[in-house]
């Protein structure tokens, strides 16, 4: 049993010091969500990694793909029952608004159920009117919200399945770059796996992100076409509740031997660690089983990225590499 582990770079883990102090812990790769930052600002992070990580560490650019985000705002914290506003936009400054940069989101939200699930589903809303370019929502589960988050419209079929065009300005300027690999976000299927194969290039290290229904029904033809398979509890959460999200998991979790990629396990792996120096028993043992059952290893990612101990997690997660 062995466990790879990639760890996400973030404010907790910006300092070349930290990066190799995970490297030394255990980490075998680095990600960088390319959705919280600017085309200069990742390539700042790109430029100081090629200095300072071995030159077998490869570095996974993640990128949005198909997956809604909320736009630019300022932080505001969301109270049960309030009223709010998502209009059509990249950026708002009023406190009863949130902007949503993809129309496609309005026309499937005309299909949904009415539900609005935000980051990872801590934070649901409930509409309660609808235009083409803005919808009104009542606030079910509140709390502090802030630029870029996900949002998601469970279970919901409408999406644009498209690499934006930041993500394709992301490729071009990074194909050149030393041990990049790209995640793809939001995968509904094969057939969109394809496209993106065609467009970013034979030879380009493809990590497909399985957090849709679809994607979990075709993950041996998905998993046929990519380099990587990772089972992204967080999003899958959002998209299909907790319940399905485990039964959908479980699912997977059932053909990891038989695919012909290696599959690692993201979402919430070492949660506690966020806040604690340690993982709770239960985040051990559940690592171990999904270990046991086949998966090769895990990503963190608020663990490493936003958390108080980065270092630590991937020293616990590394529990697992001998």
């Amino acid at each position: 049993m062995r466990c790879e582990i990639v760890a996400t770079l973030g404010p907790a883990s910006r300092a070349p010091v930290v990066w190799q102090a995970m490297l030394d812990a255990g980490a075998a790769a680095f990600r960088l969500n390319t959705s919280h930052l600017a085309l200069d600002q990742l390539h700042a992070w790109i430029d100081q990694l090629e200095t300072r990580r071995p030159a077998d560490t490869p570095l996974v650019l993640d990128l949005q793909g198909s997956k809604w985000r909320l736009g630019q705002f300022e932080p505001i914290t969301l109270a049960h029952a309030q009223t709010i506003q998502l209009i059509l936009g990249s950026s708002s400054t009023r406190s009863d608004q949130l902007p949503v940069p993809h129309p496609d989101f309005f026309r499937a939200a005309a299909l949904s159920s009415g539900e609005i699930v935000l980051n990872d589903a801590k934070i649901k809303l409930q509409i309660e009117s609808l235009q083409d370019a803005a919808l009104s929502a009542r606030v079910l589960i509140g709390g502090e919200v802030s630029a870029r988050k996900g949002l998601t419209l469970p279970r919901t079929a409408y999406r644009r399945e498209a690499l934006s065009e930041k993500d394709q300005l992301i490729v071009a300027q990074t194909r050149h770059r030393p041990g990049v690999r790209y995640a793809v976000s939001y995968l509904k299927d094969a057939v969109e796996l394809a496209q993106y194969r065609t467009l970013i290039g034979a030879p380009a290290y493809l990590i497909a992100k399985i957090e849709r229904q679809t994607a979990v029904d075709d993950v041996r033809a998905i998993a046929a076409l990519a380099d990587e398979v990772w089972v992204c509890r967080g999003d899958l959460g959002a998209e299909l509740g907790l319940r399905a999200m485990a039964q959908a998991v479980h699912a997977v979790t059932a053909q990891v031997r038989e695919l012909p990629v290696s599959v690692l396990m993201a979402g919430q792996v070492l949660e506690h660690m966020v806040d604690h120096p340690a993982p709770t028993r239960a985040e051990v043992c559940a690592l171990h089983d999904a270990l046991a059952a086949g998966y090769r290893g895990v990503v963190l990612s608020d663990e490493a990225a936003i958390g108080r101990y980065p270092i630590e997690s991937v020293r616990a997660a590394a529990l697992f590499q001998t």
